[in-house]
């Protein structure tokens, strides 16, 4: 795998042009014709950079990580340092559109270094792009001519400092609008719900849950065509659970049940629930339940 190391051999391979400043480029188009991208299918590449980019699909994937990179009606896409990269299919953007990149260490010794890491868009799992309105998309292109602007002009003492601001308020800005898109997903949201529970029910039925142990988020995730990140926000904002707080809901749920039966002991229901020891799920159904599995089935037993 190939990893660049400085921001200016990261955007040669790129296609873009060499950087004014060792650390940071900004490449802002307005006009027509073709955002510069590898025009050909890649191996998989990593870099030291992050990378905000506003971008209107026209053809080809993008691979990121182990998924593809949703970004079809045009959006902003956040890319962190050492993630996967992977271009297939001959890329091409439409050219309006706009790309930040900077090295890492341009935000060393400032507050956005550490806060930066704290945004769940710049997260590996998030492969979702963000979708702008029209009217954010004018909000963020004021942003970023502010930023190319003082990129373009001789920098001096003030423009590291002005340039970091304006990229903290560009953030500050994503993340509200990152906010609204679960605010304005609701009926997206229920139908990712039901999923979540179809796909749960489904394997606990099948015998899987015996068989190959609890089910991880990831793998519910990819057999719903999402992201675990996406998944996770998506349920925690609307439900205010997250998806392991639901799959255990469902175990739980499955325990009393099974415990009624008195023919099977506590260890042979936590075996039955994917449990790889009956400690554990004796501990997460008193923390559920506020009484042991043995307290439950003495409290409820059939007569």
């Amino acid at each position: 795998m190939k990893h660049f190391k400085t921001l200016s051999s990261y955007l040669e391979y790129l296609e873009l042009p060499r950087p004014e400043h060792p650390m940071l480029s900004v490449f802002n188009s307005k006009g027509d014709g073709y955002l510069p991208c590898p025009r050909k299918s890649s191996p998989p590449i990593t870099n030291d950079c992050y990378s905000i980019s506003f971008k209107k699909y026209v053809e080809g994937d993008l691979n990121y990580g182990r998924t593809k990179y949703d970004f079809t009606n045009g959006a902003l896409i956040f890319i962190s340092p050492r993630q996967v990269l992977q271009w297939d299919n001959s890329v091409v953007f439409e050219q309006k559109g706009f790309s930040i990149n900077f090295h890492e260490d341009f935000l060393k010794g400032t507050e956005l270094a550490q806060q930066i890491k704290k945004y769940g868009f710049f997260s590996y799992s998030v492969n979702e792009a963000l979708h702008l309105s029209p009217k954010e998309e004018r909000q963020i292109e004021s942003i970023v001519e502010n930023i190319e602007i003082e990129y373009q002009n001789n920098q001096d003492a003030f423009s590291k400092d002005i340039i970091i601001s304006q990229l903290d308020t560009l953030l500050k800005y994503a993340n509200r609008f990152y906010e609204r898109q679960f605010l304005n997903r609701k009926e997206i949201s229920n139908n990712l719900l039901e999923q979540f529970n179809h796909h749960l029910t489904e394997y606990f039925e099948s015998g899987q849950l015996e068989e190959r142990g609890i089910p991880s988020i990831e793998e519910i995730a990819n057999k719903m065509s999402v992201s675990q990140r996406y998944l996770s926000d998506t349920l925690k904002k609307e439900t205010g659970k997250t998806t392991t707080e639901h799959l255990h809901l469902h175990l739980i749920d499955k325990a009393k049940n099974i415990l009624l039966q008195p023919n099977k002991s506590i260890s042979e229901v936590a075996y039955e629930l994917g449990f790889e020891y009956p400690q554990y799920f004796s501990r997460l159904f008193k923390k559920k339940e506020g009484i042991s599995p043995k307290e439950y089935r003495e409290k409820y037993k059939l007569n």
